[in-house]
């Protein structure tokens, strides 16, 4: 505020009466005008800011950046041309077994090139043929059983008795493999119920209505209710796992998609954002730690317990240091560590670097960044000083991943496994039921989990399919020990 000079009492009892009133009322007035001119100066530059967030300074994602938002740093150009370089071993297809093989066709030469002599068929090979091997795709056709219960009249009590449905033909006109199938086009490839409609006329010439690609959807996630419950299990055992969550919506209401990462398994569940939901993910006996972004639901976890992802810290400070002013600079100056930072974990992971040196080279990145987050709380903007008040509640938990091994410094695993189910979102617009709802957070685990085990995921669906409608136990999608 601009100090305004003050008449003395003797010149202002020398002006007119008239002239001392006005001056007495602009002496009130220029104060308040002042201070709205503050707040208005603080409302623009909160408005800038917030119109130049982008996938680089906040937690959007890439794809809602606009097509002016500034463009990400390039790398430096490597002086290789693309493609294989000199003495790059090549990476070819493996042929098959000859009992692999469904046809042989031989190739004689039939005239030598130079004498032009022709050649018999049953001259004998003076070295091993070479073997080319074309793979093609038949005509796909179904394959369609008829099944008829035949209806007779009993000899003794004349009753008319109609033979029984095999357990196996319970699910109707469809069987388990196009079960399978249904459900990996939609939860995986992303495929809408028409579209699916359409790739199975196209393809398999199989006529299905949309409404029976619904309803099928709904029994392959009952069929996958015991693969997602021991997943929920193995998540809840886990030392270490990475949890995110994205908006998803349920006829029109918002929700929360949640993911669970973990090494041997992946979770999903949709549900509110709040503590009682993260509980609820990773289970009422899970004691490990959490790597997550810095939402207020991971506050009920204890500090011990959590690892700070740096990724999302990088783009809250990136946002500060595009600000004018001392806000602008201080930022400037936790970027350059953060840099630091993340050029030290890449040594190490490359092996450079051992644990212990990787402890001591980040000392003086750790005093600096804890110096400018105890200057940021007297920065002249309020969003400054709340920053760095939670980042100094949490700090052991910024650093958790110098002392515990394979923990992350970033929460990048939890976003990846996202990243499809967000794609998702944008096309399905979310669910319409909580059916719905379960089938898309049994369909995302089931998926995920059976990459991690190494699973043939289409196989795993059939056969969890066959077992649900056939009463026998459902596949184990983790390994016997």
């Amino acid at each position: 505020m601009i100090d305004m000079p003050r008449l003395s009492d003797e010149i202002r009892a020398s002006l007119p009466l008239e002239v001392q009133v006005y001056i007495t009322a602009l002496e009130t007035v220029i104060p308040e005008l002042q201070t709205q001119v503050e707040v208005l100066q603080a409302q623009v530059s909160e408005l800038q800011a917030r119109t130049r967030q982008n996938s680089r300074n906040s937690s959007r994602p890439p794809s809602s950046d606009r097509p002016d938002a500034p463009p990400r740093p390039k790398r430096n150009p490597s002086p290789r041309k693309r493609g294989g370089q000199p003495g790059h071993k090549r990476h070819e297809r493996k042929l098959l077994s000859a009992e692999a093989v469904d046809e042989v066709v031989e190739h004689h030469p039939e005239e030598c090139p130079l004498c032009h002599g022709q050649l018999s068929a049953n001259l004998p090979d003076v070295a091993e043929p070479d073997r080319q091997q074309v793979w093609e795709i038949p005509p796909v056709k179904p394959y369609v059983t008829e099944h008829r219960y035949h209806r007779v009249e009993c000899p003794d009590c004349h009753t008319t008795v109609e033979a029984d449905h095999p357990a196996e033909v319970a699910l109707g006109a469809f069987g388990a493999s196009v079960i399978a199938l249904i459900g990996l086009l939609r939860g995986q490839y992303r495929l809408s119920i028409r579209k699916i409609v359409a790739l199975l006329m196209d393809i398999f010439h199989l006529p299905i209505s949309t409404g029976c690609v619904v309803d099928l959807c709904h029994l392959l996630s009952a069929a996958l209710a015991n693969a997602y419950t021991e997943s929920q299990e193995k998540v809840s055992e886990a030392d270490k796992a990475n949890v995110d969550e994205t908006g998803w919506k349920k006829a029109g209401k918002k929700l929360w998609l949640w993911v669970a990462v973990t090494a041997q398994a992946t979770l999903f569940m949709i549900a509110d954002r709040s503590a009682a939901s993260l509980k609820a993910l990773l289970g009422e006996s899970f004691q490990g730690i959490i790597t997550s972004d810095r939402f207020k639901s991971y506050l009920a976890l204890a500090v011990e317990r959590r690892q700070a992802c740096w990724a999302h810290l990088k783009r809250n400070w990136q946002a500060f240091s595009e600000r004018d002013g001392p806000v602008g600079e201080w930022g400037k100056q936790a970027i350059a560590q953060i840099d630091k930072l993340f050029d030290l974990w890449h040594q190490f992971k490359a092996g450079r670097l051992d644990r212990a040196t990787l402890q001591v080279k980040m000392e003086p990145v750790q005093t600096e960044l804890k110096r400018l987050l105890e200057e940021g709380q007297g920065l002249p903007l309020e969003k400054a000083h709340t920053f760095c008040q939670n980042l100094l509640a949490l700090w052991p938990a910024l650093w958790r991943f110098l002392e515990v091994e394979g923990l992350e410094p970033t929460n990048n695993a939890a976003e990846r496994a996202l990243r499809h189910a967000v794609l998702w979102r944008k096309g399905c617009f979310g669910t319409q039921s909580d059916s719905g709802n379960q089938f898309v957070a049994r369909i995302l685990t089931v998926v995920d989990t059976c990459r991690q085990q190494n699973l043939h995921v289409l196989t795993f669906l059939t056969e969890a399919v066959q077992a649900y409608t056939s009463g026998q136990p459902a596949p184990a999608i983790f390994p016997t020990p």
